[in-house]
């Protein structure tokens, strides 16, 4: 008789452990809609941005929303 090959469960160790705990975690609303933005800075403002975000306890990305909700608020109700 030939032995069946079970497929990994859930449980099953990732083929890259590697990449799997340094995958970023899901958002925590499904239907919130990002995009990448590209900003050119200096290594010096990299290195100052990451010391500020460490320091504070959250990811540079986190901050920097932080920053530009506060530096841009949504204004839909607005009217121009």
């Amino acid at each position: 008789m030939t032995e069946r090959r079970t497929p990994p469960g859930f449980a099953a160790r990732p083929a890259d452990p590697e990449r799997w705990v340094r995958a970023p975690e899901k958002p925590a609303t499904p239907n919130r809609f990002t995009a990448r933005l590209t900003i050119d800075v200096t290594p010096a403002l990299r290195a100052r941005l990451k010391v500020a975000a460490f320091q504070r306890g959250i990811t540079v990305a986190d901050m920097l929303r932080v920053l530009l909700a506060r530096e841009f608020p949504d204004t839909s109700g607005d009217v121009p």
